[in-house]
């Protein structure tokens, strides 16, 4: 158990007949998210990228929670092209989708960018969540009462949105666009609410804590030593996966009030997240380079 282990989901709320799509759902805590939804009854779709590393988690999880509906679909962020066809095959399979958990994530890597042209963090964890989320809400919005939970970071706060550079190609430092892609998360989260209301669609954004998952794999150095020596801080992925559940499913949140959670409470942001002007610039500017890539593809 880690130190900053504080916030349980407390909720006893059951999903029978609900369905959820989690993304990076195979492992950390979207594999925790998933098994406590199907333990409550939901159909669970796991989004991920890697189909094989996929259909072993899901095989995992139908021999801890027997007789449990989960189903494996394709999505990698990286790509826009991938995540408009997962969408697509979403859209025409699932009558309903009542949960949306956007879990996966990438933190620190080196510079690169995606076949779409984008700096891998920015798209990664925010663009192509962006899309999937755009693309899947007129069936949310069917399915209402639904809830969209966006995983962000504490990071957010050392984050700013450089309009003039968001791929980092004047200047790049890994855990800047760290940061700056947490806080787009947020913002996006912030101007998500502004566009749902009257919808009985929430939208939250969530600080899971320092966990224990494979999404540091990408540190070196200095940081990597850093989080390793921090194991005894850290919390294990079903603490870490808390705050998602008390989002997504805490009876007091059917109705929209803060957007942004950490321990299962109203977390602290930074004033870069509570600006509603960058919110809905980041929005506009998300949707431009999205329709952009996407022609690009076309042609």
């Amino acid at each position: 158990m880690g130190l900053f282990s504080n916030g349980k989901c407390t909720s006893t709320a059951s999903l029978v007949g609900k369905t959820a799509v989690i993304t990076g759902a195979n492992t950390g805590i979207g594999y925790e998210t998933a098994k406590d939804f199907v333990k409550r009854g939901a159909k669970v779709i796991m989004a991920n990228r890697n189909v094989e590393l996929s259909e072993k988690a899901a095989m995992k999880l139908r021999e801890e929670v027997p007789n449990c509906d989960v189903r494996v679909v394709q999505l990698n962020l990286a790509s826009l092209n991938s995540v408009k066809k997962c969408a697509e095959e979403l859209l025409k399979s699932e009558p309903k989708i009542n949960l949306l958990i956007n879990n996966a994530g990438v933190m620190m890597c080196p510079y690169l960018t995606t076949e779409d042209g984008f700096e891998m963090q920015f798209q990664t964890n925010h663009l192509g969540h962006f899309l999937f989320t755009s693309l899947l809400l007129p069936r949310i919005k069917e399915s209402a009462p639904a809830r969209i939970v966006n995983v962000s970071s504490t990071a957010h706060l050392i984050g700013k949105v450089n309009f003039e550079d968001l791929q980092s190609e004047k200047s790049y430092s890994p855990i800047k666009a760290y940061g700056q892609s947490k806080l787009c998360n947020i913002l996006f989260t912030s101007e998500l609410t502004e566009r749902l209301k009257g919808t009985g669609v929430v939208a939250y954004a969530v600080h899971p804590g320092v966990v224990s998952t494979e999404l540091g794999r990408h540190l070196e150095g200095g940081q990597s030593w850093l989080l390793r020596n921090l194991d005894w801080a850290k919390k294990t992925p079903v603490e870490g996966a808390q705050t998602t559940l008390h989002c997504a499913l805490d009876e007091r949140l059917a109705i929209q009030s803060e957007i942004y959670f950490s321990d299962c409470k109203p977390g602290m942001m930074s004033c870069s997240a509570s600006n509603k002007a960058d919110a809905r610039k980041l929005w506009e500017v998300s949707e431009a380079l999205i329709n952009q890539a996407l022609d690009c593809v076309r042609h």
